[in-house]
C-alpha cells in the first residue's frame, strides 16, 4: 500500500457513494448509463471470484464487498426501484453493451498472466473495465445537459484510474520485478477514454459554466 494506491481506493469509493448519494437522496438516475452500470457489475463479480477463498486483508475484503454490493444495488435501483427507474433515460442509453463483452473474453483467454478459470477472469474483468464507461460517455454526449453529480461521479472514475497508473508507476521504481503488462495496458487505455471528459470538466470549472459535451 502507498499513497497513490489509497488515494486511488479513495477516489473510486467516493464515486460509488456520489452516485449512491444521488439516487438515494434525489431518487433519480437521470445521466446515467445503465449499461456501463450493469458492465461494472459483471467486472466486480468476475474480479473478486476469490473473495471466500483468498483472504488478504480486512481492508481488501471490505472494498471488495463494497464495491460488489454498490454496483448490483445501482443496477438494481435502476431497474426496479419504483421512482427512480422513471428517470431513466432509456431511449438515449442505446449503447450496446453487450458487443463489448465478448471481444474482452476472448482477448483474455488468449491474453493472461496464468491460464486459470480465475486468472482468466481476472485479465477479462481488467479488460471489460477500460471499456466499461463507454455507454456512459456516449449517453453524457447525447443528452449534453449534465448535472453535477453526474459530472463529479464520470470524473471521480478517471481520477480513480490516473492515480491508479501513479501508483504502478511508483511501485515499479520502489518494488524489484513489478511488472504487470496487463492491468497496466488496460488502465492506460480506461485513463485515455476519459482524456476529452477531463478537458471540458476543467473548462467548466474553469469559466463556472455548467458542464456541456460537444455532440
Amino acid at each position: 500500500m502507498n499513497i497513490f494506491r489509497l488515494a486511488g481506493d479513495m477516489t473510486h469509493l467516493a464515486s460509488v457513494l456520489v452516485l449512491l448519494l444521488k439516487i438515494h437522496t434525489i431518487k433519480s438516475c437521470a445521466g446515467i448509463s445503465l449499461k456501463t452500470q450493469e458492465l461494472y457489475a459483471v467486472v466486480f463479480a468476475t474480479r473478486y471470484l476469490d473473495i471466500l477463498t483468498d483472504y488478504i486483508s480486512l481492508y481488501n475484503t471490505v472494498m471488495k464487498l463494497v464495491f460488489l454490493g454498490s454496483s448490483f444495488s445501482i443496477v438494481w435501483y435502476m431497474r426496479h426501484h419504483k421512482i427512480v427507474r422513471r428517470s431513466y433515460d432509456k431511449d438515449q442509453d442505446t449503447f450496446r453493451h453487450y458487443f463489448l463483452v465478448l471481444p474482452c473474453l476472448v482477448l483474455a483467454l488468449l491474453i493472461n498472466e496464468k491460464f486459470t478459470f480465475k486468472e482468466v477472469m481476472w485479465s477479462f474483468s481488467l479488460y471489460l473495465e477500460a471499456v466499461a464507461i463507454l455507454p456512459q460517455l456516449v449517453l453524457l454526449q447525447r443528452t449534453r445537459n449534465i448535472d453535477n453529480l453526474t459530472g463529479q461521479y464520470v470524473f471521480l472514475l478517471g481520477a480513480y484510474r490516473t492515480l491508479y497508473i501513479l501508483n504502478w508507476i511508483y511501485r515499479y521504481f520502489t518494488e524489484p520485478h513489478y511488472v504487470h503488462w496487463i492491468p497496466w495496458i488496460s488502465g492506460l487505455v480506461q485513463t485515455l477514454l476519459y482524456a476529452d471528459f477531463f478537458y471540458y470538466y476543467f473548462q467548466s470549472l474553469k469559466n463556472n459554466q455548467k458542464l456541456h459535451l460537444p455532440a
